[in-house]
C-alpha cells in the first residue's frame, strides 16, 4: 500500500503497517525520535495501523503538538502516584492545558503544596520504570468491571453513547479511561513540576461534588522546565493585581461586587492620560467623539440581537414608567457593547456618499456578566471601558480605513515598545451574510494587512457570526502574547437597524461597518502594561513623575518652588516633607516606581540645581531646575 507524507511524497509499505513502521521507512533517526503520529490529521499512537492512501505525519519532541501529548501522559503518571499514595482515591478527568496539565481527585484528606514533594517523588519512581502506555479497546461490560470502584469513571461510562468505542490506557498497574494520544513510555518525560492545587466541580457543575484539582507541568528537557519556572516567578513578580494595590492604582471591594475595579487617584490619572493621548490622535485622524447612555430599553437589544444571543452575559432590570396606581413596567438592559448606540446615532440623520467615511468614537464603559471564576483583576472584569469606535464607509473605502486603523495600532504598540503580530479570523460555521460579502470582507482585511506588511496568521472559522476580524496580539517582556486591538467587519447591525446612505444616483445603499478598539479594554491594556513594565510606567504616563525631597525643614520652601514650576509645566509632582530619614524617602519613591527623585539641600539651593536620582538606580546626577522642568515638559502628551 502507499501512504502520503506531509511534503507530498509517498512511501510504499506492507499491509498492516503501523505509524512506527512509517517512521522507520523514512529513516532510523526518525524511528528513534518518534513519539506518535497523525493519520489524516488525527492523533495516533505509534502502534496504530495505517491504510492505503492515508496521509501520515510523525510527531517528535520537536513537533508543535508533542508537548501536549507529553503533558497528557504526565497527568496519568500523577494520577497513578496519587492512587499509590492515597489508597481509595477517586480519579475524575486529567487533560493537558496550554501550559501544563491537571487531574481532579476525590480524596479523604485535603492536599496542599506541602504534599507535592511526596507526590513528585512517587512520580519520579514511576517515570524511572519507563513502562509503556498501552491502549486497549474494551466492551462496555469490561469497562464497567474495570472501573467498578471508580465512581466518576463508572458514571462517565454510563453517559457514553451506546455505539461509542471505549478505550482504556494501562500503565503498569494503573488504568484509566482515555482515548489518548500518549507518548510510547513514561521515560520520555524529561522534567516535571507540580504547581498548585485548587477546587473544582465534577464535570464543571456547581451542583456536583467538589473535587481537588492538582496542576502541574512537564517538558522534554530540564532546561525548558527551569525557564518555565523562572517565567512563573517573573509573572508573579509582575502580577498587576499585586502591583495595582502596591502602587495605589485600583482596588476591588467585595462590597462593590466581583469584577468591578475602583480606581484610586493614581489609577484614575493614568486612565485619563491614556484617554487624552488617544483622543487627540483620533481627532487628528478624522474621528468624532460621541457619548451614549449606559442603559437602553430592551427593544434596542432585541433589535441588535443581543437580547437573544447574549442575554446571559447582560444585566436586565425593570423600571416603572407609569405611576404607583397604574404601573407600566419597561425592561432595560445595561450595555455590554457600545455599537448599537453608534448605529442609532448614524441613523439619526440622512447621510450622503460624499460624507463617508463617518468615524464615531467613544470611551464607553460597558458591563458584562462574566462568571466569577473567570474574573481576573483588570484583565477580565465585569465593568470596563472600551476605546471603542465604529467606522461607516462605502465599499471602496474599506481597505483604506482598515489600513488607517492598523497605522494607529502600530503607533500605539510602538509607543509602548510592544512586538506584535496579527491574526485574521475567517467565517465560522454559523454566520450571517452572503458568500460574496464574506469573500470580499476577508479579502479586504487580507489586502490591508499585507499592504501594511504586518506578520499575520489565519485562524479559520473563528470570526464573529456577523463578520471576519483582525486581532492584534502583543508580546510582553516575558514572552507572553496578549490579544489587544481588534478590527471587525459587521454585516449584522447595519441590516438589523436598517441604516443606509444616499449614493451618487440618489439611491439608498447599506454602508460597510467596521468595529475598532485599539487598547481593546483600557483596563486590560493597563493590566498588560503594568505586567510588561513591572509597574515602571513610561515618564509621560507615570501618575507621579517626580518627587521633591528636601534634606531638612529649611529646604522646604525651595522644594515647594520647584514643585510649583513643575506643576506649571503640567508635570505631576509630590513633595516628601515627612520627618523621615533620606534613605526612607528614596526607598518609598522607588517602591512607588516614581521615575525621578529630586533632592534639595543647601548646595542645590545656592546653585539653582537639583540632585537627580532615577528609579532604575545608578549614579546620581545634577541638573539645573529649569533643565529638569523642560525634561518634564517635553514628556507631556503631545
Amino acid at each position: 500500500m502507499n501512504i502520503k507524507l506531509p511534503d507530498g511524497s509517498s512511501k510504499e509499505l506492507a499491509e498492516g503497517a503501523t505509524v512506527a513502521d512509517v517512521a522507520a521507512a523514512i529513516g532510523p533517526g526518525l524511528a528513534k525520535a518518534a513519539l506518535g503520529g497523525k493519520i489524516n490529521g488525527d492523533f495516533a499512537d505509534l502502534d496504530f495501523p495505517v491504510h492505503d492512501g492515508d496521509t501520515i505525519e510523525i510527531i517528535t519532541a520537536k513537533s508543535p503538538d508533542a508537548l501536549g501529548v507529553l503533558r497528557h501522559s504526565c497527568a496519568h503518571v500523577m494520577a497513578e502516584a496519587v492512587q499509590l499514595l492515597y489508597p481509595g482515591a477517586q480519579i475524575a478527568f486529567g487533560p493537558q492545558t496550554d501550559d501544563g496539565f491537571f487531574y481532579d481527585f476525590s480524596l479523604d484528606q485535603t492536599i496542599s503544596s506541602d504534599d507535592f514533594p511526596a507526590i513528585e517523588a512517587k512520580m519520579a519512581e514511576i517515570i524511572a520504570r519507563d513502562e509503556p502506555f498501552v491502549r486497549e479497546v474494551v466492551s462496555r461490560e469490561q469497562a464497567k468491571e474495570i472501573f467498578k470502584d471508580q465512581k466518576f469513571k463508572a458514571e462517565h461510562i454510563n453517559d457514553l453513547p451506546e455505539d461509542e468505542e471505549i478505550i482504556i490506557r494501562r500503565h503498569g498497574e494503573f488504568v484509566d479511561l482515555c482515548g489518548g494520544p500518549h507518548i510510547p513510555s513514561a521515560g520520555c518525560i524529561g522534567a516535571f513540576k507540580l504547581t498548585k492545587v485548587a477546587g473544582a466541580y465534577w464535570k464543571g457543575d456547581a451542583d456536583n461534588e467538589q473535587l481537588q484539582r492538582i496542576y502541574g507541568t512537564a517538558f522534554f528537557k530540564k532546561r525548558d522546565l527551569d525557564e518555565y519556572l523562572h517565567n512563573l516567578e517573573e509573572a508573579e513578580r509582575r502580577d498587576h493585581r499585586k502591583l495595582g494595590r502596591e502602587l495605589g492604582i485600583y482596588v476591588m471591594d467585595e462590597m462593590a461586587g466581583v469584577g468591578l475595579p475602583m480606581y484610586l487617584p493614581a489609577g484614575a490619572r493614568v486612565i485619563r492620560i491614556l484617554q487624552e493621548w488617544l483622543r487627540r490622535e483620533l481627532y487628528r485622524r478624522g474621528y468624532e467623539e460621541v457619548i451614549t447612555p449606559h442603559i437602553y430599553k430592551a427593544d434596542v437589544w432585541k433589535t441588535s440581537g443581543h437580547y437573544g444571543y447574549y442575554h446571559d452575559n447582560m444585566y436586565f432590570f425593570n423600571i416603572n414608567e407609569g405611576s404607583d396606581d397604574e404601573p407600566r413596567m419597561s425592561e432595560y438592559g445595561v450595555k455590554p457593547m457600545n455599537c448599537p448606540g453608534h448605529v442609532m446615532l448614524f441613523k439619526n440623520a440622512i447621510h450622503s456618499y460624499k460624507e463617508m467615511p463617518i468615524r464615531f468614537f467613544e470611551f464607553g464603559t460597558v458591563y458584562r456578566h462574566e462568571l466569577s471564576g473567570a474574573v481576573h483583576g483588570l484583565m477580565r472584569a465585569r465593568g470596563f471601558t472600551q476605546d471603542d469606535a465604529h467606522v461607516f464607509c462605502r465599499e471602496d473605502q474599506v481597505v483604506d480605513e482598515v489600513c488607517a486603523i492598523l497605522d494607529l495600532a502600530d503607533d500605539i504598540m510602538g509607543e509602548f515598545g510592544f512586538e506584535y503580530m496579527a491574526e485574521i479570523s475567517t467565517r465560522p460555521e454559523k454566520s450571517i451574510g452572503t458568500d460574496e460579502m464574506w469573500e470580499k470582507a476577508e479579502s479586504f482585511l487580507r489586502t490591508a494587512i499585507e499592504r501594511k506588511g504586518i506578520p499575520y496568521e489565519v485562524n479559520p472559522g473563528d470570526g464573529a457570526f456577523y463578520g471576519p476580524k483582525i486581532d492584534i496580539k502583543v508580546k510582553d517582556a516575558i514572552g507572553r502574547w496578549w490579544q489587544c486591538s481588534t478590527v471587525q467587519v459587521d454585516f449584522n447591525l447595519p441590516e438589523r437597524f436598517d441604516i443606509s446612505y444616499r449614493t451618487a444616483d440618489n439611491s439608498e445603499e447599506r454602508p460597510w461597518m467596521l468595529h475598532r478598539a485599539l487598547f481593546g479594554s483600557i483596563e486590560r491594556f493597563l493590566g498588560i502594561l503594568i505586567e510588561h513594565t513591572t509597574g515602571n510606567l513610561p515618564l509621560w504616563l507615570a501618575p507621579t513623575q517626580a518627587v521633591v525631597i528636601p534634606i531638612a525643614d529649611r529646604h522646604l520652601d525651595a522644594a515647594r518652588e520647584i514643585a510649583r514650576k513643575l506643576t506649571a509645566a503640567e508635570g505631576r509632582v509630590k513633595i516628601y516633607a515627612q520627618n523621615e530619614p533620606m534613605r526612607v524617602k528614596i526607598a518609598k519613591a522607588q517602591a512607588q516606581k516614581v521615575p525621578y527623585m529630586l533632592v534639595v539641600g543647601d548646595k542645590e539651593i545656592e546653585s539653582g540645581t537639583v540632585s537627580v536620582r532615577k528609579r532604575e538606580g545608578g549614579a546620581q546626577s545634577t541638573m539645573s531646575v529649569d533643565d529638569f522642568v523642560q525634561l518634564i515638559a517635553d514628556a507631556r502628551v503631545k
